[in-house]
């Protein structure tokens, strides 16, 4: 029992009136109650109570008063490092100043705490020089193998895909060693986000298991960890379930099923809980709504996008980068590239991920120019690039046939040790096979240690794309070169033997393999009893099958589908025209043109890109725009010369019919495709391949002729058009000719 005397000793009215402005502190909701409480510690002397102006401090960062936060430390005459690590923990930009002011103007010594807050700095503000640095500080004073500031290096270097360091890292400090450490609640929640991501659902129930076991499953952060993997792994279901048994979930839990909910195509239930939590009068942070934005399913969800950036726009969160990458990602999805590309530019803060968002917009919606144009940006800006940027890049120069730039981004992979990426080995397949380098292509598949399914699919669409169907049976999947029986028990073996719902895709593969074999009744019929909805893929794989083999009335069937399906596509006009052209139905074929003329569609122009060195040239039809125009034009006439000597004769069929025949042949022997290869046989040494990229698909001519020029000239001509690529050497053309 208290004695009089102790009760009276123990009472201090200096310290009741600090217990008072703390409890005020702590109970602030605005930057205008810490401010007035400042006031009030200023008058009752506490100003220069270091323990005192760090409570301050902390509640001012907590409230993002980051400016007076950082005044108020700068006034005050002997911080502590207890205020100084509270500084460089919530400072980001200006944390690392702090360090070197506290290790170079102070006699304090850094603690674990000191490095751990400044390791995750140098993460945020994605600085490795200066992360590694500080790890090697904090060796030298003898912190590295902390547990604290351990797990903030294991997350740097993950942050820098050095997932290699990260893991000798984690394997020093030694955790469960020699049955060392005890799990605990919050090792058991650390774990479940890794296995979230991975989506690993039976080591994740594995794991509940264990939670049950050693009675962690009340706890609320174990509750909320197994939320977010039951909702990654697809179980929203099990999610809800666990979510209900939480008597007061807290914001951390709520954005959990509100992610959840969004992740699983289910918006009007996270809609629903969001205003739920609304009612409930809690503040909602950035992780609320980057989990209520729909990036995985935008589509018909535009309305509750925009609703959603309006929110944002009013409640002050649209500055935090995270919620403003997300709206850039899902306005891109939804084809808003403008409304994407304003939100990234009034972006305050451009992190690596809100640039690889803005790219891979671009990249997505074809726009593979504007893509290319600010990575470069990016470049200037002096933002490190990370794997999803350079793979999102890749996307972009295998799309435009860039080479070079696409090798130049692989030698800077070399340089940030990319390369045991998976999605970055896998994007530098996909970007040489289509940019005509099969055999570099086939090089980085077989150096992979790991390989997933879209590995294997770049590929094997490499060859497919390349006319390889033998190599492209060797890896097992979509067939080519009109090998029938093999790919009918490809596709059956898919269905039967593994259990995959075929997609459109190989439907019309399959389309295209019979078509290629001439079995064009058997691709009709096979068309008719698909258990899917038919589409312009299958017919169209079909109306291409049918200009090869001149079969007028089956492609007036596929056309006339095509007509409706996909009425904007003047394409399909054109191999109709070219059909009855080359039939020399004249008439017909006017008609299909008039129409196209009836209704506006505009036929693409086309044109040829070659790239010599580094400088890209572009080539239209008659094209005499060129410095060495009248050198180009002398070569393709010696060149046609030579060819008509062997047995060349030029494919006038296609050509306008209502010119005299020496016009067309005139007309036809100055596309795009002749002159771009005769600017490669003037600027290129002999013996060198050429290669070039003709954005519509070549003519029946030009196919022709450059068979004839490989042949002559005693080159590799590669052409990649708007269907696929033609190796032409020798006089022969890898297609087969059918394309």
């Amino acid at each position: 029992m208290l004695t009089t005397s102790a009760i009276t000793s123990t009472y201090s009215p200096t310290r009741s009136r600090n217990f008072f402005l703390l409890l005020l502190l702590k109970k602030s909701t605005t930057v205008s109650h810490p401010t007035q409480t400042h006031a009030q510690i200023i008058l009752n002397g506490f100003q220069n109570d270091v323990s005192t102006v760090t409570k301050l401090t902390h509640r001012l960062f907590d409230l993002k008063a980051t400016s007076y936060a950082r005044q108020l430390f700068l006034s005050t005459p002997n911080p502590d490092l207890f205020l100084f690590n509270v500084l460089i923990k919530f400072s980001n930009a200006h944390s690392i100043s702090l360090y070197t002011h506290l290790r170079k103007c102070t006699l304090l010594k850094p603690d674990n705490f000191t490095y751990a807050f400044a390791i995750a700095s140098a993460s945020t503000l994605s600085d490795e020089k200066v992360g590694i640095l500080l790890h090697e500080h904090a060796v030298v004073d003898g912190d590295g193998l902390d547990l604290f500031v351990g797990t903030a290096v294991v997350d740097f270097y993950l942050q820098f895909w050095r997932v290699d360091i990260a893991r000798k890292m984690f394997d020093k400090m030694g955790m469960l060693k020699d049955g060392g450490i005890r799990l605990d609640s919050t090792t058991v929640a650390a774990v479940l986000p890794a296995l979230a991501e991975l989506q690993e659902l039976i080591l994740g129930m594995e794991v509940q298991c264990l939670v049950l076991k050693l009675g962690f499953h009340s706890y609320l952060h174990v509750l909320t960890g197994l939320i977010s993997l039951y909702s990654k792994c697809g179980e929203i279901e099990a999610a809800k379930l666990l979510f209900g048994e939480i008597g007061r979930p807290d914001l951390v839990s709520y954005n959990a099923m509100i992610s959840g909910y969004t992740s699983n195509g289910e918006s009007e239930c996270s809609v629903k809980l969001f205003r739920q939590l609304l009612g409930y009068g809690e503040r909602v942070n950035s992780s609320t709504i980057v989990g209520l934005i729909p990036v995985f399913h935008p589509f018909g969800y535009l309305n509750l996008t925009t609703c959603i950036h309006s929110f944002c726009m009013k409640s002050g969160i649209i500055s935090q980068s995270s919620v403003s990458t997300a709206l850039t990602t899902v306005y891109s999805r939804l084809n808003k590239i403008n409304s994407a590309r304003l939100l990234f530019d009034e972006s305050s803060e451009k992190t690596p991920a809100s640039w690889n968002a803005m790219i891979s917009g671009y990249t997505q919606n074809g726009l593979t120019e504007a893509a290319i144009s600010l990575f470069q940006e990016m470049q200037i800006s002096e933002v490190s690039p990370n794997p999803v940027t350079v793979t999102s890049i890749l996307s972009a120069c295998a799309q435009l046939g860039a080479l070079s730039l696409g090798k130049w981004v692989h030698g800077l992979i070399r340089s940030k040790n990319f390369e045991s990426n998976i999605y970055v080995s896998t994007a530098l397949i996909d970007m040489y096979a289509k940019c005509g380098g099969i055999r570099e292509a086939l090089e980085l598949f077989d150096l992979m240690v790991g390989k997933n399914v879209v590995t294997w699919n770049a590929m094997i669409s490499g060859y497919g794309l390349h006319g390889q169907g033998q190599d492209a049976l060797r890896l097992f999947s979509e067939i080519h070169a009109g090998l029938v029986k093999e790919g009918e028990e490809t596709f059956q073996s898919m269905i039967h033997d593994y259990h995959f719902e075929p997609l459109p895709e190989h439907y019309a593969c399959m389309v295209d393999i019979l078509g290629r074999a001439g079995q064009l009744e058997k691709a009709l019929k096979f068309i008719k009893e698909m258990p899917v909805e038919l589409g312009a893929a299958e017919w169209g794989a079909l109306l291409g099958a049918c200009v090869i083999h001149k079969d007028k009335k089956l492609a007036q069937v596929a056309s006339e589908r095509l007509f409706e399906l996909d009425p904007e596509n003047v394409e399909y006009h054109v191999l109709l025209s070219n059909l009855y052209s080359a039939e020399r139905n004249y008439r017909l074929a006017a008609s299909v043109r008039q129409d196209v003329k009836r209704r506006n569609l505009a036929k693409i122009p086309g044109c040829t890109l070659i790239e010599i060195g580094e400088t890209p040239h572009v080539f239209t039809s008659g094209d005499r725009s060129h410095p060495q125009a009248s050198a180009i034009y002398a070569v393709l006439e010696e060149l046609i010369r030579k060819m008509k000597e062997v047995g060349f004769q030029t494919e006038t069929d296609t050509a306008s019919h209502d010119v005299e025949e020496e016009e067309k042949e005139l007309m036809i022997n100055v596309h795009s495709e002749k002159l771009a290869i005769a600017f490669g046989l003037i600027a290129t040494e002999p013996g060198t391949e050429i290669r070039i990229f003709k954005n519509l698909r070549v003519c029946v001519d030009c196919h022709t002729a450059t068979k004839f020029i490989s042949k002559i000239t005693e080159r590799d001509i590669v052409v990649r058009d708007a269907n696929q690529f033609h190796h032409f050497k020798d006089g022969l053309c890898s297609c087969g000719d059918y394309w």
